[in-house]
């Protein structure tokens, strides 16, 4: 799904990219620590190209499909689909069924898709003891695509109840509109919305933008290329961003539960800590915690979670990404916000685009060529 440009065909086929070599480092990371957790990936079911997960009720795992399916992982793996939306998005470019999410009662599902038209579209169902009443559909958000790559789509409920949604800068290479560093497009951001606080939706008031004339009061913070997979410590509720860079730096960034928003990335004007073709850095750029470059062929960073789960102690605390085209599973131990190590886990997840955490803090690993798998202790 989310990879640059030059990549985009290679996406639209589903599962071109080969076998591709380690990603390396920022030469200014800290060394690989010593103490790799000992784990290994457990295929748990088999899906068709699997975009997102997330915990739901009756400590189930539910997983989008991209071409507009729902489906329930359970002991006996995934069922047959809870919600079919098939006839109403497409699979062009890197559109599709991106994203999903429960708020804290699981009492309502939102799923994140770009319609027949490519407009990502963001919509609300009522649950009912697990079950999704489809009568009570309802369109929450939607915002126009001026093309078919870098449209994120992700959504997470953050530990303050609201909803937030990650778009990319509208796709195109290098972000020709400036959407990135512009306040008056949803373009580039990460938003911040209250879906049952109005109609369709509230914005929170304490939105960092909220009051500005000359901008978006839902926007959260900006300067984003293509935030594919974001999410939330469950521990410390500190956010952490995987973004997508356009021909050199892939970063992962991050903000301090304590944030109150705001924070610039720096796209376009910058690609991680570099000037991105001539750009000046912002004075309020937030740097990344952690970015690496093509020297090893990784093209795409695909964020993960800090893993909260109980059964590989020795990964507690540590936040686990991956990269679409290289698949291996590495992880960064954090601490104030500056990483202090870096582990490989030693294990190739494929064309990983995507993570997922249950409810007790478990992850599961989503390839695009359809493998679900569990991080289990070896």
């Amino acid at each position: 799904m989310k990879v640059r440009t030059r990549l985009s065909a290679i996406i639209g086929t589903l599962g071109l990219v080969g076998s591709l070599a380690l990603a390396t480092a920022s030469a200014d990371e800290p060394a690989a620590s010593e103490r790799a957790a000992p784990v290994v990936l457990t295929e748990v079911a088999q899906a068709k190209n699997p975009t997102a997960g997330t915990a739901g009720p009756g400590d189930t795992v539910w997983v989008a499909e991209r071409a507009g399916t729902v489906r329930v992982l359970n002991d006996d793996g995934l069922g047959d689909p809870v919600l079919d939306i098939s006839d109403e998005t497409t699979t062009d470019g890197e559109r599709g069924l991106l994203g999903l999410a429960f708020d804290k009662e699981f009492a309502h599902l939102y799923i994140s898709y770009t319609d027949l038209e490519g407009t990502s579209t963001i919509d609300e169902f009522a649950v009912e003891d697990g079950t999704i009443q489809e009568d009570t559909r309802r369109t929450v958000l939607t915002q126009e695509q001026p093309e078919s790559n870098h449209n994120g789509g992700d959504i997470k409920f953050g530990p303050d109840g609201y909803l937030y949604v990650a778009f990319g800068d509208g796709g195109g290479g290098g972000d020709p509109d400036g959407n990135g560093q512009k306040l008056d497009t949803l373009l580039g951001k990460l938003l911040r919305i209250d879906p049952q606080g109005g109609d369709p939706y509230a914005i929170p008031q304490d939105n960092p933008f909220v009051g500005d004339p000359d901008a978006k009061g839902e926007i959260w913070a900006y300067g984003l290329r293509n935030p594919w997979r974001f999410s939330f410590d469950a521990g410390s509720g500190d956010l952490l961003i995987g973004d997508v860079g356009q021909s050199a730096w892939e970063e992962i960034d991050w903000a301090p539960a304590s944030s109150k928003g705001g924070e610039n990335y720096g796209w376009s004007q910058m690609e991680g800590t570099h000037p991105f073709r001539g750009g000046t850095e912002p004075a309020n750029h937030v740097p990344p915690i952690h970015e690496y470059d093509r020297g090893g062929l990784g093209c795409s960073v695909t964020g993960g979670y800090v893993y909260r789960g109980d059964a590989i102690a020795d990964l507690a605390g540590q936040y686990v990404y991956s990269d679409y085209c290289d698949g291996t599973l590495r992880s960064l131990e954090i601490e104030n916000g500056e990483v202090t190590g870096q582990t490989d886990l030693g294990v190739n997840g494929g064309e990983v685009v995507s993570f997922a955490q249950d409810g007790d803090g478990e992850l599961y690993v989503l390839a695009i060529g359809g493998t679900v798998s569990r991080l289990d202790p070896a």
